[in-house]
């Protein structure tokens, strides 16, 4: 590669004995991209998680998903058709679970 690329070139003189980097002037710009997270984590103590209403959005699904899904299963009409009964009935409180969980965990 040459120097013109954009690509990832490896610079041996960009790192110290120890191996950590060497910062240049060129690293240095306070327009590049660096996250601050990165350099200083939030200690997950400091952070404002409380069990608020999506908590308890959460544990309705999983009631839903974890009891009354599987007694519902359990007492379907063996006449019916049971695509519906071992299929259908176990795949609805899954995908509702997988996306209240994510839901309720992602914060804005």
């Amino acid at each position: 590669m040459s120097s013109s690329d954009d690509g990832y070139v490896h610079d041996p003189s960009g790192f110290d004995a120890e191996g950590e980097r060497v910062s240049s002037e060129s690293e240095s710009d306070p327009d590049s991209d660096t996250d601050d997270r990165l350099s200083e984590p939030v200690h997950p103590d400091a952070v404002d998680r409380s069990f608020d209403w999506r908590g308890w959005v959460l544990v309705g699904v999983i009631v839903v998903a974890f009891i009354v899904a599987p007694l519902s299963i359990l007492l379907w009409p063996p006449s019916y058709n049971y695509f519906f009964a071992l299929l259908i009935l176990p795949l609805l409180p899954a995908v509702l679970l997988a996306t209240t969980a994510v839901w309720a965990t992602t914060r804005p």
